[in-house]
Protein backbone atom coordinates (compact mmCIF):
# COMPACT_ATOMS: atom_id res chain seq x y z
CA UNK A 1 0.00 0.00 0.00
CA UNK A 2 1.39 3.35 -1.06
CA UNK A 3 1.57 5.86 1.92
CA UNK A 4 -0.16 9.20 1.64
CA UNK A 5 3.32 11.40 1.46
CA UNK A 6 4.49 9.80 -2.00
CA UNK A 7 0.89 10.22 -3.37
CA UNK A 8 0.68 13.60 -2.72
CA UNK A 9 4.40 14.22 -4.35
CA UNK A 10 3.36 11.95 -7.14
CA UNK A 11 0.18 14.28 -7.38
CA UNK A 12 2.33 17.24 -7.58
CA UNK A 13 4.02 15.81 -10.54
CA UNK A 14 1.06 15.18 -12.29
CA UNK A 15 -0.15 18.33 -12.16
CA UNK A 16 3.24 19.83 -12.94
CA UNK A 17 3.03 17.39 -16.53
CA UNK A 18 -0.07 18.81 -16.76
CA UNK A 19 0.70 22.17 -16.38
CA UNK A 20 3.42 22.18 -18.65
CA UNK A 21 1.39 21.49 -21.52
CA UNK A 22 -1.32 24.01 -20.28
CA UNK A 23 1.39 26.66 -20.25
CA UNK A 24 2.49 26.02 -24.18
CA UNK A 25 -1.26 25.82 -24.78
CA UNK A 26 -1.98 29.07 -23.51
CA UNK A 27 1.50 30.45 -25.45
CA UNK A 28 0.33 29.67 -28.69
CA UNK A 29 -3.30 29.69 -28.70
CA UNK A 30 -3.17 32.84 -29.89
CA UNK A 31 -2.71 31.04 -33.47
CA UNK A 32 -6.13 30.72 -32.96
CA UNK A 33 -7.11 34.25 -31.74
CA UNK A 34 -8.36 33.43 -28.41
CA UNK A 35 -6.64 34.83 -25.64
CA UNK A 36 -4.17 33.27 -22.94
CA UNK A 37 -6.72 32.48 -20.47
CA UNK A 38 -8.91 30.88 -22.87
CA UNK A 39 -6.01 28.51 -23.71
CA UNK A 40 -5.52 27.79 -19.94
CA UNK A 41 -9.06 27.14 -20.09
CA UNK A 42 -8.80 24.90 -22.64
CA UNK A 43 -6.22 22.80 -20.57
CA UNK A 44 -7.76 22.33 -17.69
CA UNK A 45 -11.01 20.86 -19.12
CA UNK A 46 -8.42 18.70 -21.62
CA UNK A 47 -7.18 16.81 -18.68
CA UNK A 48 -10.55 17.17 -17.09
CA UNK A 49 -12.08 13.19 -16.53
CA UNK A 50 -15.10 14.02 -17.09
CA UNK A 51 -17.26 17.16 -18.84
CA UNK A 52 -16.93 20.30 -16.43
CA UNK A 53 -19.67 22.72 -16.00
CA UNK A 54 -18.97 26.41 -15.63
CA UNK A 55 -18.85 26.37 -11.79
CA UNK A 56 -16.69 23.70 -12.20
CA UNK A 57 -14.23 25.52 -14.33
CA UNK A 58 -14.24 28.75 -12.18
CA UNK A 59 -13.23 27.12 -9.37
CA UNK A 60 -10.38 24.55 -10.44
CA UNK A 61 -8.65 28.04 -12.46
CA UNK A 62 -9.69 30.48 -9.45
CA UNK A 63 -11.23 32.56 -11.45
CA UNK A 64 -14.54 34.73 -12.06
CA UNK A 65 -17.91 32.36 -13.99
CA UNK A 66 -18.38 35.47 -16.13
CA UNK A 67 -14.60 35.31 -17.24
CA UNK A 68 -15.26 31.07 -17.74
CA UNK A 69 -18.15 31.69 -19.81
CA UNK A 70 -16.48 34.44 -21.88
CA UNK A 71 -13.52 32.18 -22.81
CA UNK A 72 -15.82 29.21 -23.13
CA UNK A 73 -17.71 31.07 -25.61
CA UNK A 74 -14.32 31.62 -27.78
CA UNK A 75 -13.59 28.03 -27.04
CA UNK A 76 -16.67 26.84 -28.94
CA UNK A 77 -16.57 29.19 -32.02
CA UNK A 78 -13.17 27.98 -32.61
CA UNK A 79 -14.68 24.25 -32.11
CA UNK A 80 -12.28 23.48 -29.67
CA UNK A 81 -14.68 22.37 -26.87
CA UNK A 82 -18.05 20.92 -27.59
CA UNK A 83 -21.76 21.29 -25.36
CA UNK A 84 -22.30 17.80 -23.89
CA UNK A 85 -25.36 16.87 -21.95
CA UNK A 86 -24.98 13.69 -18.99
CA UNK A 87 -28.75 12.61 -17.86
CA UNK A 88 -29.49 14.16 -14.19
CA UNK A 89 -27.21 17.14 -14.63
CA UNK A 90 -28.92 20.45 -15.35
CA UNK A 91 -26.32 22.84 -15.81
CA UNK A 92 -24.37 23.26 -18.80
CA UNK A 93 -21.32 20.57 -19.71
CA UNK A 94 -18.11 20.97 -21.76
CA UNK A 95 -15.73 18.63 -23.13
CA UNK A 96 -12.55 19.10 -25.70
CA UNK A 97 -13.42 18.37 -29.08
CA UNK A 98 -12.37 15.02 -29.61
CA UNK A 99 -11.02 16.24 -33.38
CA UNK A 100 -8.30 18.35 -33.60
CA UNK A 101 -8.27 18.49 -37.19
CA UNK A 102 -11.87 20.09 -37.26
CA UNK A 103 -11.05 23.22 -34.80
CA UNK A 104 -7.64 23.92 -36.84
CA UNK A 105 -9.40 23.45 -40.44
CA UNK A 106 -12.39 26.06 -38.90
CA UNK A 107 -10.34 28.75 -37.70
CA UNK A 108 -7.85 28.19 -40.49
CA UNK A 109 -10.69 28.62 -43.17
CA UNK A 110 -12.32 31.52 -41.20
CA UNK A 111 -9.15 33.73 -40.79
CA UNK A 112 -7.20 33.28 -44.41
CA UNK A 113 -10.60 33.45 -46.32
CA UNK A 114 -11.60 36.74 -44.86
CA UNK A 115 -7.40 37.99 -44.86
CA UNK A 116 -7.32 36.50 -48.86
CA UNK A 117 -10.53 37.86 -49.98
CA UNK A 118 -9.41 41.29 -48.48
CA UNK A 119 -6.09 41.04 -49.56
CA UNK A 120 -7.84 40.65 -53.36
CA UNK A 121 -10.32 43.34 -52.49
CA UNK A 122 -6.94 45.63 -52.21
CA UNK A 123 -5.66 44.66 -55.21
CA UNK A 124 -8.60 45.01 -57.11
CA UNK A 125 -8.29 48.68 -55.82
CA UNK A 126 -4.84 49.49 -56.09
CA UNK A 127 -4.83 47.66 -59.80
CA UNK A 128 -7.64 50.63 -60.79
CA UNK A 129 -5.65 53.51 -58.83
CA UNK A 130 -2.91 52.93 -61.07
CA UNK A 131 -4.27 52.27 -63.89
CA UNK A 132 -6.40 55.49 -63.54
CA UNK A 133 -2.75 57.51 -62.67
CA UNK A 134 -0.92 56.02 -65.57
CA UNK A 135 -3.62 57.27 -68.03
CA UNK A 136 -3.51 60.84 -66.52
CA UNK A 137 0.21 61.28 -65.34
CA UNK A 138 2.71 62.88 -68.28
CA UNK A 139 5.66 61.79 -66.15
CA UNK A 140 7.58 58.90 -67.99
CA UNK A 141 9.31 57.76 -64.45
CA UNK A 142 5.83 57.51 -62.60
CA UNK A 143 4.53 55.21 -65.56
CA UNK A 144 7.57 52.85 -65.44
CA UNK A 145 6.83 52.21 -61.60
CA UNK A 146 3.40 52.00 -61.83
CA UNK A 147 4.51 48.82 -64.64
CA UNK A 148 6.76 47.42 -62.32
CA UNK A 149 3.12 47.81 -59.07
CA UNK A 150 1.17 46.07 -61.46
CA UNK A 151 3.33 43.14 -62.62
CA UNK A 152 4.17 42.73 -58.97
CA UNK A 153 0.11 42.40 -58.21
CA UNK A 154 -0.14 40.00 -60.53
CA UNK A 155 2.29 37.79 -58.33
CA UNK A 156 0.32 38.94 -55.53
CA UNK A 157 -2.93 37.92 -57.20
CA UNK A 158 -1.31 33.93 -58.23
CA UNK A 159 -0.63 34.19 -54.86
CA UNK A 160 -4.22 34.76 -53.44
CA UNK A 161 -5.53 32.41 -56.24
CA UNK A 162 -3.18 29.69 -54.71
CA UNK A 163 -4.65 30.64 -51.18
CA UNK A 164 -7.90 30.19 -52.18
CA UNK A 165 -7.74 26.59 -53.37
CA UNK A 166 -5.75 25.78 -50.12
CA UNK A 167 -8.31 27.26 -48.28
CA UNK A 168 -10.72 25.23 -50.39
CA UNK A 169 -8.92 22.23 -50.08
CA UNK A 170 -9.27 22.56 -46.20
CA UNK A 171 -13.27 23.72 -46.84
CA UNK A 172 -13.97 20.19 -48.74
CA UNK A 173 -11.57 18.21 -46.31
CA UNK A 174 -9.76 17.29 -49.39
CA UNK A 175 -6.53 18.44 -47.31
CA UNK A 176 -6.89 14.88 -45.65
CA UNK A 177 -6.81 12.88 -48.94
CA UNK A 178 -3.21 15.00 -49.57
CA UNK A 179 -2.14 15.10 -46.09
CA UNK A 180 -3.74 11.98 -43.98
CA UNK A 181 -4.59 12.98 -40.28
CA UNK A 182 -3.16 11.05 -37.80
CA UNK A 183 -5.27 9.00 -36.12
CA UNK A 184 -3.95 7.24 -32.54
CA UNK A 185 -5.12 3.47 -32.66
CA UNK A 186 -7.17 3.04 -29.61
Amino acid sequence: MANHSTYDQDKNKLEAARNRFINEIAKNIHLYNITPSAGRLYGTVFFSERPMTLDQMSCEMEMSKTSMSTNIRSLLQADMVEQVWEKGIRKDLYKTEDDWYKSFSNVFITRWSEATEKNKRAIEETKRMLVSLEGETEHDQIKREIDVDLEKLKDAEAYYEWLTQVVSLFETGEIFNIVPKKIREK
